[in-house]
């Protein structure tokens, strides 16, 4: 079997490692005529850069008023509140990105999400433990159910979750008899709205740019071991500058707005283990794989049942730890919490570059993704916008980025 059936069908070049994921391409590619041709999915990530600093842009000057003369929307104050709005949506977007490079997909996490808050909720008076515990072990067993039903089974992935998305809300309303259900556990509730003091978050920003620094490092050394170019002193100082100086902003604005909220440290976490999931691990190369090109996948070796099941038991599980981020930052457990994120999900991976197809996207484009449906969702109630027509701009912005990828797909 020759290397090239083992990659994803993608018109990325051949790489050493069995299934080369997003990302995972020179910096750069000669253009026929000789030229320097930026890579499609830097560009696309440029694109993403940029149109989130528009919005920004937008909203901050919208929102200037005489009490607020600069602008409200990047005020310190209300950047924390957005990034907690966006922490659930970008944990769900992180374990969705696992199942859609996969090719597969999830329509019942929002269901998930108020079906394990809910059993959290009720469990409280068991203590701590076993009510955060149950939330995960609810997401774990649910994902388990249906990716066996999908990869098992045979049934597609959409019927099931479909049903799942109904069979779970029904679910939660029996369990709660429709009753809401308030969250009585201080560190519960510190889940969803807590801050860490600000000597934790200077601590946090000097841990991410020592990893920074690291990882530029040992990327240099990785491309001078294999004979690859290596960037100069000059792009490597670059490379590590421009990220450090973000970092800091990041905390020192965190700072301003009374220090990390807790749901964005934990977004981070589950941000950094899922970008080494996929980048770093067979596991998350397989799935590129999968997604990529199955029957190749098969016929390479690859046990699909077997890594379809893994995805969707990893996506539950952090579907449990979204519901508890949810359920703290709210104070109560409710029937219908939950609705709509899954579409936010597959919405913020699909604007962050991943494709619906299977085989191709990355956490940090997930991420992003997230972030800007939370900006839009931020700035257009900061601004009054009617609910019909936020609804009406976020199914705008989600077919665009689909077309998006598409003409992309026609282009290459």
């Amino acid at each position: 079997m020759s290397e090239r059936a083992n990659q994803p069908a993608t018109n990325r070049p051949p790489v050493t490692a069995d299934v080369a994921p997003p990302g995972a391409v020179p910096e750069g590619v000669e253009a026929p005529s000789g030229r320097f041709r930026l890579p499609t999915d830097s560009l696309r990530a440029y694109t993403m850069i940029i149109a989130l600093l528009a919005i920004w842009l937008f909203f901050q000057w919208k929102t200037i008023s005489p009490l607020y003369p600069y602008g409200i929307f990047l005020h310190p104050n209300n950047f924390s509140n957005l990034l907690q709005q966006m922490a659930v949506t970008g944990v769900l977007a992180v374990g969705m990105l696992l199942v859609i490079v996969a090719g597969q997909i999830d329509l019942s996490v929002g269901s998930v999400v108020g079906l394990a808050g809910g059993v959290a909720a009720m469990a409280q008076g068991y203590g701590l433990v076993p009510s955060l515990g149950l939330a995960l072990v609810v997401g774990l067993v649910v994902g388990a159910v249906q990716g066996g039903l999908i990869s098992y089974g045979n049934i597609p992935a959409f019927i099931v979750t479909l049903g799942g998305m109904l069979a779970w809300r029904g679910v939660v309303l029996g369990l709660t008899k429709g009753a809401t259900i308030p969250v009585q556990l201080p560190v519960f509730r510190t889940l969803g709205v807590g801050k860490l003091t600000e000597g934790f978050g200077v601590a946090v920003g000097a841990l991410a740019i020592a990893a920074v620094v690291f990882l530029t490092l040992s990327r240099n050394r990785a491309r001078r071991r294999h004979g690859l170019t290596v960037p100069s002193l000059g792009a490597t100082v670059l490379r590590i500058a421009v990220p450090a100086a973000l970092i800091a902003l990041f905390i020192y604005w965190m700072i301003l707005g009374g220090g990390m909220p807790v749901p964005v440290l934990v977004l981070l976490a589950v941000a950094v283990l899922g970008g080494f999931l996929t980048q770093n691990t067979t596991f998350g190369r397989y799935l590129y794989a999968i997604g990529g090109n199955p029957d190749a996948a098969r016929l390479s070796g690859i046990n699909i049942r077997r890594y379809l099941l893994a995805a969707f038991c990893v996506l539950g599980l952090l579907v449990g730890v979204a519901s508890l981020l949810h359920t703290g930052r709210v104070g109560s457990a409710s029937p219908d919490a939950g609705t709509y994120m899954e579409l936010d999900a597959i919405a913020a991976c699909v604007i962050g570059g991943t494709s619906l197809m299977g085989g191709r996207g990355t956490v940090s484009g997930a991420v992003v993704g997230a972030l800007i449906m939370a900006s839009l969702d931020n700035g257009m109630s900061l601004l009054n916008v009617e609910n019909y027509m936020q609804y009406i701009v976020k199914g705008v912005v989600l077919v665009a980025a689909v077309g998006f990828d598409m003409l992309g797909r026609r282009k290459s």
